[in-house]
């Protein structure tokens, strides 16, 4: 990941010096001269002040080099909402921390108490276990002299943490995060799993994650770790099946999964054959199975990008080795950067890919492109260059990156883990689908070539109906059925749109009814369209001389002929909700 600079302390505060009135000035200029306000809030680390061509100052975010205005009042609350909808920085962000509680709410140690009350060297080793994991740092760095040294002057009462002692330290944190996390569990009633799978090329060895995703009864997405184990060699599907049921058994949720996320590897199919034969005779799974195994959208993308790069592999290798090159000396970063400057170019420095993610890849060539004018100038001056881009390939390049920018956003917008995502994976396949259909018809033949083979793993993943990918927008308020009359004739053919929707339509009602049932529900669930409420006439019914009381006789007993309407039809027959503003970060949980 790129590293974002931030300011210095000193720039963050923006302090401004006391104005000292010296002899020869004019002192009641300097007397009520009004101070500039000191930029005390934490959200100024991710802006730096600009000066537009007029004048004006504005705060330019580090992140996406968007400009805002400074209020005279200091107000730094607009700052903080464009944070939140940063997309790239919430890429940026993306690497996820172990969270420690910082107060005694959620059970954890309270820096401030150890801080301002009597020291107490226990409480000390348990914040220097959890400083060790959540920075990752060796257990060796407790024992530098330095950070001992830096210790003891500040707290008298320290006393030297050897190495062995931190890992028995951080032993003892994880056990306490672990109960934490098991109490926890106990009041999940429904949960649902990711993983994912890789191998060390250093030690020959292959290891798995398991990832745990449920919703709180306040409405609030969480995941947690379950499990970080090494799968034995050669790793095959009932190996993997077995260690993930370990895994539940241990955390006892076996009972409660709802569905698994997984690569598209044969290894991980056979898996989920074998877990959902398993769940099928000790318990009944939601909706018959059918919404237990769930492809991973993000590594369908990368196979269909990976199918696009193959075009132009020659290409990207050039690029690549000219970025290696011209960074991997300064006298040549100099040289460059003087081209850069000469042609008055925005951009300043390119950046490597990592050839195992496609995105970086993607940004590689995003600002390569940037520079072709300075490629050519570049190897006029440096005859030990190799490998520049003719304009054939800047061309080739410009018409792949104009396809994998829908990719892209699309990547940022599901990777997002601070809200649930699956609500917006149709319409962005929806718009996958929609482009690549129309690129397959251009009338260039390279790009017809590169977008063939894209579009046949587009239809082997997501040619036929994912139906939690539809339950989900359904869902989401802002698109309901509507979503599905919208974006099914787009994707399918109109015999495979009716009956796709049909089977949606089904499958919604079908969720709909377990949940109901699971809660208690006291709301008749019945599945159909909304039907109009009609005059129907009661044998025996006759209102002749009727008292209120027998009148109220009569009322109950048609209210109770009435089918009431579940809460699913009153959804679905209520309109839209308009989302007012940027919707990129919308949750449909709140």
């Amino acid at each position: 990941m790129a590293s974002s600079s931030h300011p210095t302390l000193d720039e963050t505060m923006n302090t401004q010096p006391n104005v000292t009135c010296l002899p020869n000035e004019d002192a009641n200029v300097n007397l009520f001269q009004r101070r500039k306000r000191t930029k005390t809030s934490i959200v100024w680390a991710e802006y730096k002040e600009v000066v537009l061509p007029n004048g004006e100052k504005k705060a330019e975010c580090i992140h996406c080099k968007y400009k805002l205005r400074i209020h005279a009042s200091g107000s730094t609350t607009h700052f903080g909402r464009h944070l939140q909808r940063s997309v790239k920085r919430a890429a940026s962000r993306r690497q996820q921390h172990i969270n420690f509680p910082l107060d005694d709410s959620s059970g954890g140690t309270s820096v401030l108490s150890a801080l301002t009350g009597k020291f107490d060297m226990t409480v000390m080793r348990e914040l220097i276990a959890q400083w060790v994991l959540m920075h990752e740092h060796p257990f060796t760095i407790v024992e530098e002299e330095g950070l001992n040294n830096m210790l003891k002057y500040g707290i008298p009462g320290w006393s030297r943490v050897s190495r062995n002692t931190c890992k028995n330290d951080c032993v003892k944190v994880y056990e306490i995060e672990k109960q934490k996390l098991n109490t926890l569990l106990k009041g999940v009633r429904r949960i649902s799993l990711t993983t994912d799978l890789w191998n060390s090329n250093n030690q020959k060895l292959e290891y798995m994650v398991l990832t745990g995703h449920w919703i709180d009864d306040n409405w609030k997405l969480n995941k947690r770790v379950l499990n970080f184990v090494r799968l034995p060699t050669p790793k095959g599907g009932v190996q993997i099946a077995d260690a993930i049921y370990k895994c539940l058994a241990e955390w006892e949720i076996e009972d409660k999964v709802q569905m698994i996320s997984v690569d598209n590897a044969s290894s991980n199919d056979v898996a989920i054959r074998v877990l959902k034969q398993n769940f099928t005779i000790t318990r009944q799974l939601s909706c018959g199975g059918k919404m237990f195994h769930v492809r991973c959208c993000v590594h369908i993308l990368n196979l269909m990008v990976q199918d696009g790069l193959s075009q132009i592999r020659r290409i990207i290798n050039k690029i690549h080795e000219s970025v290696v090159y011209i960074n991997g000396s300064e006298g040549r970063m100099k040289v460059f950067a003087e081209i850069v400057q000469q042609l008055r170019l925005p951009c300043r420095k390119l950046i490597l890919d990592c050839k195992k993610r496609w995105n970086s890849t993607y940004d590689m060539l995003e600002i390569a492109i940037k520079f072709k004018e300075v490629f050519p100038r570049y190897k006029e001056r440096d005859e030990g260059y190799e490998h520049r881009p003719d304009k054939e390939d800047w061309v080739k390049v410009e018409k792949v990156c104009e396809i994998l920018r829908v990719f892209s956003t699309m990547t940022n917008i599901i990777s997002e883990t601070n809200y649930p995502t699956s609500n917006v994976f149709l319409r962005q396949v929806c718009r996958i689908k929609i482009l690549l259909d129309k690129k397959s018809e251009s009338e260039d033949e390279f790009i017809r070539q590169m977008v063939r083979k894209m579009k046949e793993k587009c239809d082997k993943y997501w040619g036929q109906c994912n139906l939690l990918m539809a339950v989900a927008a359904i869902l989401d308020p802002r698109y309901k059925i509507k979503v599905i009359e919208f974006s099914f004739p787009k994707m399918y053919s109109d015999i495979e749109a009716q009956a796709n929707a049909t089977t949606v339509r089904d499958t919604l009602y079908e969720v709909y009814g377990e949940y109901a049932n699971d809660c208690q529900s006291s709301s008749v669930v019945r599945r159909g369209t909304i039907e109009r409420v009609g005059l129907e006439v009661i044998p025996g019914g006759s209102m002749g001389g009727a008292d209120d009381w027998e009148f109220d006789d009569f009322l109950n007993e048609v209210e109770t002929i009435e089918p009431n309407k579940s809460q699913l039809d009153i959804y679905l027959s209520e309109p839209c909700y308009k989302c007012q503003g940027n919707s990129e970060n919308f949750d449909a949980l709140d």
